[in-house]
């Protein structure tokens, strides 16, 4: 059968019982020339564990833009980072819909099978499982819709193309049932604004450098705790039309629910009663250990005392169901602090952040290094700086050809850092979707423009909650050290609540305890002025939007205490210079890139031989890039260049006399008339027909052309004038 409906601006096209048809649930969803097929398969037996021991697999198949797998082994193998994260928020999404004490095993199968350039994989892959879902045995009562809104000439867009995504300044992807929300990402997008023909149309070599601080102002969008909440709501009531179409559209398909078993929270009310009238001072004392350890440990000799007893012998109770039920006790006994009493396990208000300290450049051969300790979660955060060469290559099946990411993130989370004695292996998804996290919230801060590609790799050293955010605040501050001058800081907090009954609590900066036994894990990471990025779960059922607003204006309030911290942390960096890479760049007049060639490639091997550096060039803009280990190397191939296109230089029909500067000094001051404004500064003369540039952030109230002002010459370099003002 074949359901065609319109959706939240798309339409969607269902194909029910056609394929798949020995799963628990199957739909094929076409939406333009996009086709996804989702499947459920269940287990009919349950695991003995307590927990929900579901697997969702989000699987891209490179037949579906037309292409063959690269590498030796022509099929697809192990999923990529966007197939992982993906599947990552597919489960984060439609996990809280399964009924409480649901324990047999279930696997979601997401597949792409035709993919369209402009259409959004994730929202369409989402919504193919929630129909397949809805339609399974599996007795979830309503179907999740995914939606994602960008923010493009001031307007909110919903589910906006892959093209038009570009355009924006704000991705945020949400998920919920009705008017519950369930699960939310978001980052602010950059943008570029780099006006730089002038400058080369009054001087063919521009150091690139010269722009860069213009840029960054220019290329940072945070969006505020209440544009935050206009884009969530947008977004809610596009997910309030969507639930309601899927459930009209298909609650007539829908299987009947299975007979199923449910796992009760108290397996034993005996032990559970006995803890509670003979053991729960000790219960509390445990939960109140300042120490991760020491809370673990203190639970476990409560267990073997209570193993001990007399009733527990005489009742034959298992020591590891005594373990089981003291857990879910200990729960209970936090979440009652928590909204009785308002307290923390570690003794702190709702609104505390857990004490901090920040060392930065620990590592003295590492570009750039921040050991970022909050309470008993440690990050170690190490930049690292390379050349265009060294960028992550990856294929996007929605785009064409190979995707260069100039700057990365990478999150380890090694056993050690929680006590365990276990094996070092490959990220799984939690280190990818912890480390894409951070990537998102530092994305915004840095130079679009950059010449260099950055890695960062955060070091778990250890954990007792938020380490995600951990690694943001101490990347962001490694960037610092390693002389990456970032737009603005950026900070994270990871923020809980726990719901009883018509109360709540909002818990600011939570630990390992808190986000176990609460019902939500929320963290926000941005500067003093936004935020740029977010990411919610929802546990059990949604949020409402109330709950939602008082969680964000907590988070900022706890943000900004970090930042300050930060700040203060940053003005003191020492930057190793002397292990820093070195990376000049500049453009010339683009009819000269033939000349830095040379004939068959000889003139650049000639200059990449003599003075130890790599070149790339950019033939349309006129961009080279020089890049090398040492400093003095790289500004001399830099001055090579420069001298090789500035020979018989013609500028305007007519030839370029390139003006002699040595008879210029540091210090050396002058009465000069403004030539030329430009986004990036003024042109001042000075003598001899030679100008100057004073830079814009120099300039300190309004000037226009032909004004004039007295400059002191600040610095002479690669045939340029700087200046300052006097």
């Amino acid at each position: 059968m074949q359901c065609s409906i319109e959706v939240n601006n798309q339409i969607q096209i269902f194909d029910l019982n056609k394929v798949a048809k020995q799963a628990s649930g199957a739909v094929l969803l076409r939406v333009k020339n996009t086709v996804v097929l989702a499947t459920i398969a269940r287990e009919d037996t349950q695991v003995e564990e307590d927990f929900l021991p579901l697997t969702v697999q989000y699987l891209e198949k490179q037949y579906a833009a037309g292409r063959i797998p690269g590498g030796y082994v022509k099929r697809e193998t192990k999923p990529g980072e966007f197939e992982t994260l993906t599947s990552r928020i597919i489960d984060r999404s439609l996990r809280p819909l399964f009924p409480k004490g649901y324990a047999y095993p279930t696997q979601i199968v997401v597949m792409v099978l035709s993919a369209d350039p402009e259409v959004d994989l994730q929202v369409v892959g989402l919504n193919a499982a929630s129909v397949a879902l809805y339609l399974s045995d599996i007795p979830v009562e309503h179907p999740v819709c995914g939606v994602r809104v960008g923010h493009i000439d001031g307007e909110f867009v919903l589910n906006p193309s892959n093209s038009e995504l570009k355009k924006s300044t704000l991705d945020l992807y949400v998920a919920g049932v009705k008017d519950e929300l369930l699960m939310i990402e978001m980052r602010s997008l950059p943008t570029l604004t780099n006006d730089i023909t002038s400058m080369i149309a009054m001087d063919p070599v521009v150091d690139m450098g010269l722009c860069s601080e213009f840029i960054q102002k220019q290329s940072m969008n945070e969006f505020d705790e209440s544009k935050m909440l206009e884009a969530i709501k947008f977004a809610n009531e596009a997910i309030i039309n969507g639930s309601n179409a899927y459930e009209e559209a298909f609650k007539d398909y829908k299987k009947p629910a299975a007979n199923l078993e449910y796992k009760s929270e108290i397996e034993n009310n005996d032990i559970a009663i006995y803890i509670d009238e003979f053991y729960k001072t000790e219960v509390k004392n445990a939960i109140n250990q300042m120490a991760k350890s020491e809370r673990a440990s203190e639970l476990v000799k409560i267990a073997n005392q209570i193993a001990l007893s007399d009733t527990a012998i005489s009742e034959s109770w298992d020591k590891n169901l005594i373990l089981n039920i003291l857990g879910k006790y200990k729960k209970k006994i936090v979440r009652e602090q928590i909204i009785n009493e308002s307290k923390r396990a570690d003794g702190r208000g709702l609104k505390d952040v857990r004490p901090i300290s920040i060392e930065t450049n620990i590592l003295p051969n590492a570009h750039g290094s921040c050991l970022f300790t909050r309470g008993q979660t440690q990050a170690l955060v190490v930049a690292t700086l390379g050349t265009d060469s060294d960028a992550q290559m990856s294929e996007i099946l929605t785009e064409k050809g190979v995707v260069a990411e100039k700057f990365m993130f990478n999150y380890n989370f090694p056993g050690f850092s929680v006590g365990e004695a276990s094996p070092i292996k490959a990220p799984g998804r939690r280190e990818l979707g912890h480390g894409n996290l951070a990537k998102r919230a530092l994305y915004p801060s840095i130079d679009l423009d950059s010449p260099y590609s950055i890695r960062l790799v955060s070091e778990i050293l250890e954990s007792n909650g938020s380490s995600s955010m951990a690694s943001v605040c101490g990347g962001s501050l490694a960037l610092r050290a390693a002389g990456v001058q970032s737009c603005k800081l950026v900070a994270g907090v990871a923020m809980g609540l726990v719901f009883e009954g018509d109360k709540y609590a909002v818990l600011t900066d939570i630990m390992g305890l808190e986000d176990h036994d609460g019902d939500m894990d929320f963290k926000v990471a941005g500067s003093k002025d936004g935020i740029t990025a977010l990411q919610m779960d929802i546990k059990l059922g949604g949020i409402s939007h109330e709950v939602l607003k008082e969680a964000l204006l907590q988070a900022k309030e706890a943000r900004e205490h970090i930042l300050a911290i930060m700040e203060k942390a940053s003005d003191d960096i020492v930057i190793n210079e002397e292990i820093l890479p070195k990376l000049e760049l500049f453009s010339v007049d683009p009819s000269k890139i033939v000349d830095i060639i040379g004939q068959a490639g000889k003139t650049i091997k000639e200059i990449i031989e003599k003075f130890d550096v790599s070149i790339d060039l950019d033939r349309e803009k006129g961009e080279v890039k020089v890049a090398g280990s040492q400093k003095g190397k790289v500004e001399a191939a830099k001055e090579y260049i420069i001298q090789i296109t500035q020979k018989d230089l013609k500028i305007r029909g007519g030839k370029k006399e390139v003006k002699n500067i040595d008879n210029f000094k540091i210090g050396e001051e002058f009465d000069g008339e403004i030539k030329k404004i430009a986004t990036f500064g003024a042109f001042v003369s000075l003598r001899d027909g030679v100008d100057g540039l004073l830079h814009i952030s120099k300039i300190k109230s309004p000037i226009k052309e032909g004004d004039r002002i007295k400059v002191k010459v600040s610095e002479i370099k690669a045939g340029k004038i700087s200046l300052d003002l006097i």
